[in-house]
């Protein structure tokens, strides 16, 4: 069993911890909050081993195989870099870090711990429907460019009308539309696709001086692919996946559950596979097959590639940011 401490105890992580209950593949060891209370509730209603106040505590004496992390995006890198630092696997979730200085500090730490694993939890890319997408893609004869679309309405949006500023919707954060719900878009273009020659992004910023919603066009050699995504409005159009006469759908960039063919004769092909009972799962039983078998070709392989993934979307987003002047406290040492 892999032995994992949590950081984090908001949604997110419960939902990451019901998935490893159901992978039947890791025991939860310790649970970190900076508040004691808070703490121990998250572990004893998840059974959790022991709870921490003290994250380097945490990493010292709790015996972990990996560590989980989601905190707000601009504690990610330092507490990442701790982890490797005491030869502890790391899974952090979405975006893995800030900009490209951090991924590649993350880059030299793990250079000099080699046994370490370093995961982003972008779940849509672990899930059967990508492996199936990613199948119709490479079948298209002709690729002519995608419209992807991520738009869910925050309920912490009605904080910032309210005159307040919510982690996710600031800046010294390193938050706003982009580094949430973009990540999952921004992923799905990398991995099918590859890294674009070049990115502009089109943010509508809000009271907080972070983007809520934005447009980002990723321009490759011969298509161009559009990515809509936000946090302050909701939207319920089909992303799309366009080939000559053929075109690929798909009912969310970020949530991937429903993928269709069309043919050049307006056929409709269901080409969904079973609804998944977490849509965490997929990903951690990926991550745990690398971590229990680190050094088979196949998983091997996939690591490296879920890596690149990581880098190239971290590139993505921080030169999106770049073209918008949409700056981070993060970015100072730039």
């Amino acid at each position: 069993m892999i032995r994992i401490g949590t950081v984090g105890t908001n949604w997110i992580t419960q939902q990451l911890v019901e998935a490893l209950a159901l992978s039947h593949q890791y025991t939860l060891a310790a649970v970190y909050s900076r508040h004691s209370e808070t703490a121990q509730a998250f572990a004893t209603k998840n059974h959790a081993e022991t709870s921490y106040t003290d994250y380097q505590e945490m990493l010292q004496t709790a015996n972990l195989d990996v560590v989980y992390i989601a905190s707000p995006n601009s504690l990610h890198v330092e507490q990442a870099l701790a982890a490797i630092q005491q030869d502890i696997s790391v899974i952090v979730e979405k975006p893995a870090v800030s900009n490209s200085n951090e991924m590649a500090a993350v880059m030299a730490a793990l250079a000099k711990h080699p046994n370490v694993r370093f995961f982003e939890a972008a779940r849509n890319v672990h899930t059967p429907n990508f492996l199936t997408l990613q199948q119709a893609v490479a079948e298209l004869p002709t690729l002519q460019g995608a419209s992807l679309t991520y738009m869910k309405y925050s309920s912490r949006y009605d904080r910032v009308l309210a005159g307040q500023r919510p982690n996710v919707f600031t800046k010294e954060f390193s938050g706003g539309a982009l580094q949430d719900l973009g990540v999952y878009p921004i992923y799905l273009a990398v991995a099918l696709f590859g890294q674009p020659a070049n990115v502009s992004y089109f943010p509508t910023l809000i009271a907080t001086g972070a983007d809520g919603k934005g447009l980002a066009v990723l321009r490759y050699g011969d298509f161009d692919v559009t990515v809509n995504f936000g946090k302050t409005s909701n939207s319920y159009s089909w992303s799309e996946i366009y080939g000559l006469k053929e075109t690929l759908s798909l009912d969310s960039a970020g949530e991937l559950t429903q993928v269709r063919r069309y043919a050049d004769d307006g056929q409709e092909t269901d080409l969904t596979q079973p609804a998944l009972e977490n849509p965490m799962l997929p990903e951690v039983q990926d991550f745990a097959r690398v971590l229990l078998n680190p050094e088979d070709p196949q998983n091997m392989g996939d690591y490296r590639r879920w890596l690149r993934w990581s880098q190239q979307v971290n590139q993505v987003l921080y030169a999106l940011r770049v073209t918008a002047n949409l700056r981070f406290p993060a970015d100072e040492n730039d």
